[in-house]
C-alpha cells in the first residue's frame, strides 16, 4: 500500500509534464491558423493589415488558452 502511494505521489508531477507537453504544439497551430487565415483574407480583399490583425488576435487567444490549461492541471 505504502509502495502504490509513493509511486502515485512520483508520477504526479510526471502526468502533469505530459498533459502540458502539448501546448507549444497548440499554440503553434493557433497562431498559424490565425496567420493563414489573416493572409487568405489579405489576398482575397487586396488589404494590408489582416494578417497582422489575425495573427496578434491567435497570440492572445493562444496565450489565453495555455493559462486556462495550466490553472486546471494545477488544481
Amino acid at each position: 500500500m505504502l509502495q502504490m502511494k509513493q509511486k502515485n505521489e512520483k508520477t504526479k508531477p510526471l502526468n502533469k509534464a505530459i498533459a502540458l507537453s502539448g501546448a507549444g504544439l497548440q499554440m503553434g497551430l493557433t497562431i498559424y491558423a490565425g496567420f493563414y487565415i489573416g493572409n487568405w483574407l489579405d489576398a482575397k480583399f487586396t488589404t494590408k493589415f489582416l494578417t497582422v490583425t489575425f495573427t496578434l488576435i491567435a497570440v492572445v487567444l493562444s496565450t489565453y488558452l495555455l493559462i486556462k490549461q495550466a490553472n486546471r492541471i494545477n488544481d
